[in-house]
């Protein structure tokens, strides 16, 4: 019982270190879990422990990344002799077409073990999932599974027209599904095999891909990027009510000494009752200014969708993109409330983002600006400036920058990339810190709590 409970731990320590809220309370819960479920059905398992640990379904493809490290589906490779390339792939092709998961998951264990070792001595030897996947190639197997399926009369083998176009994508989409989850077991066997190598506690911490709110901006991948903005709404909904509550504290003012050592007098000079100065209600008014060119620009596309999201608590939002030129792109980004995935697209296409060459240029950027929109900063507006502040050797513009700060209320920057990498290269981050607020935010969960902390009420 005492390696159960070790399992139990380590599980909930290994998703604590990878930003899941996890108290004594939940691991308690797991054990009594375990405790009624047994080890036997190992789904069932994974079920109750991910039901006493898990706060959100956002938090589940990372629970079973860990949770099929501490509680693996065996121990060392698959018995037998490993299979050639050629027989695995058809007996993959067969196991797709029928949609067997214990077969696939089988043939996961055998491709890892006759694929994906690498290294030539027992101490470094390892699995790779990437090298697996590159030598098996299932994606390539499409074809030949739907026509497998239609043989055995599952797919669409009549009709015609548009019915039959769409039961064809349908049914393409669905092997493609299976694919993916057989690649899926493939990243888990692999984990698992080395796993047993170096130690499971250290490949939970290092071997597991994190939830896409703590994955760098300037190294998420697309499905990475696709998945932050399908967060952008719960996530702003949350940040409005935080903004609420400070807006309500805020309203609430400050105490008016003067008008509260009046009001003593009537109890001997003890300030019962502080009198407090009102706010009157007045909503900010927020710009963007954002860079969307290379590695920053899914930074940039998903902080345009989260402030977007949040227009209900500002008088006035506006947008603005550029490389080397700047445009305003506040109504393209009003349509992208519908389309998320198509904005920086949309935005690249519509806008005027560019002039001789394709490279960013925030001196010339931040100029425009401040030549062609200066009217949209005023004393009630709080501008934040989005991008990495690499200016390809360009001149920054530092005065323009100082009339920014000079018109705005406030004027934030936040930088994607770490700090010490700051005035590294082209990077001009230390002169525009200097004058204005440079925050690092390379993660949404940074990104979440700077903008709780440093949007206006």
């Amino acid at each position: 019982m005492t390696a159960v409970a070790d399992r139990i731990t380590g599980l909930a320590a290994a998703l604590r270190a990878h930003g899941v809220r996890i108290g004594t309370g939940e691991t308690v819960d797991a054990a009594r879990a375990v405790e009624a479920l047994g080890l036997a059905d190992r789904e069932l398992l994974r079920e109750g422990l991910a039901a006493t640990l898990l706060h959100g379904p956002g938090q589940r493809t990372l629970f079973d990344a860990v949770f099929d490290l501490y509680f693996p589906r065996g121990v060392g490779g698959p018995e037998g002799a490993p299979r050639d390339r050629e027989t695995l792939r058809d007996r993959l092709a067969d196991a797709l077409a029928a949609d067997d998961r214990a077969l696939m998951a089988q043939l996961a264990a055998e491709a890892v073990d006759g694929l994906g070792g690498y290294g030539s001595s027992p101490g470094s030897d390892g699995f790779s999932a990437y090298q697996t996947l590159d030598r098996l190639r299932p994606q390539t197997l499409l074809a030949r599974v739907r026509a497998d399926i239609r043989g055995r009369g599952g797919g669409s083998g009549s009709g015609s027209g548009s019915g039959e176009g769409f039961a064809d994508r349908l049914l393409d989409d669905e092997i493609r599904r299976r694919i993916e989850e057989f690649r899926r077991m493939v990243g888990a066997e692999a984990r698992r095999r080395v796993a047993e190598r170096r130690g499971r506690d250290e490949i939970a911490r290092r071997g597991v891909r994190p939830t896409a709110d703590r994955v760098d901006f300037l190294y998420a991948n697309r499905d990475q990027l696709a998945e932050l903005r399908r967060a952008v709404q719960p996530l702003a909904r949350k940040l409005a009510t935080r903004l609420a509550a400070r807006r309500r504290r805020a309203a609430r003012g400050t105490i008016d000494l003067r008008r509260t050592l009046r009001s003593s007098l009537s109890t001997g000079g003890v300030p019962m009752r502080p009198v407090l100065r009102r706010r009157r209600p007045v909503r900010p008014e927020l710009v963007l200014l954002c860079d969307v060119s290379g590695s920053v620009s899914g930074f940039s596309d998903f902080t345009m969708l989260l402030v977007q999201a949040l227009h209900d608590q500002f008088s006035k939002v506006r947008v603005f993109a550029f490389v080397n030129r700047l445009d305003e792109v506040t109504g393209l980004l009003g349509h992208g409330r519908a389309d998320p995935d198509g904005l920086g697209a949309r935005i690249r296409a519509e806008a005027t983002l560019t002039g001789w060459h394709g490279s960013s240029d925030y001196g010339m950027a931040l100029g425009e600006f401040t030549e062609r929109y200066g009217g949209a900063v005023g004393p009630r507006t709080t501008v934040f400036v989005l991008g990495d502040a690499r200016t390809n050797m360009s001149d920054p513009n530092l005065p323009a920058v100082r009339e920014l700060a000079r018109r705005a209320r406030r004027v934030y920057w936040l930088n994607p990339e770490p700090r010490d990498r700051w005035g590294t290269g082209d990077s001009a981050a230390p002169a525009y810190a200097g004058l204005v607020e440079m925050h690092e935010c390379r993660t949404a969960r940074q990104l979440s709590g700077l903008i709780a902390a440093l949007l206006p009420v």
